[in-house]
């Protein structure tokens, strides 16, 4: 248990040398032992839920604008889509190097944070979190199948 905070601490000291940007992504892998008891809960956005209860479900309007409008409104939460991702060797050596010090940063404080809790698939089961987790999973892939029938609706409109 020593050995785990102490390695938890250190992690979170690379993480200051690293200079992560995005404080959210370190803040959300050292509470992941609060996740992982059902204490926190990623909250499933109304929009994805709808997604997921319906993601074949024609618009009440079938125009250019309203369809444009849907599917920023799902990139704002699912992030960019593959079409709109930015070309690798676009990117800079710097810039792919501070992403992947960010990323292994962030991989180094989860794990040491999930290192944490003793048996952790039991406790998550128990807890909830892992259905909650299976839930939070389907409504993101549910929201991009969306996405995708929105663009694929623009596209017959001839957007």
């Amino acid at each position: 248990m020593l050995r785990a905070q102490a390695l938890l601490v250190a992690t979170w000291l690379l993480v200051g040398c690293a200079a992560v940007p995005d404080s959210k992504r370190v803040t959300d892998a050292a509470a992941s032992p609060l996740a992982d008891l059902n204490l926190t809960r990623t909250e499933i956005p109304p929009l994805l839920a709808a997604a997921r209860a319906a993601p074949y479900a024609l618009p009440p309007l079938i125009d250019c604008e309203s369809l444009g409008e849907a599917v920023v409104a799902l990139d704002e939460l699912l992030g960019p889509d593959l079409d709109a991702l930015k070309d690798e060797s676009e990117r800079s050596m710097v810039e792919r190097g501070s992403e992947a010090v960010g990323d292994a940063a962030i991989g180094a404080i989860q794990g040491a944070a999930q290192g944490v809790l003793p048996f952790r698939s039991w406790l998550r089961k128990l807890s909830g979190a892992e259905k909650h987790s299976r839930e939070v999973s389907a409504a993101l892939a549910a929201g991009r199948v969306r996405r995708a029938f929105l663009k694929g609706l623009r596209v017959a409109q001839a957007c």
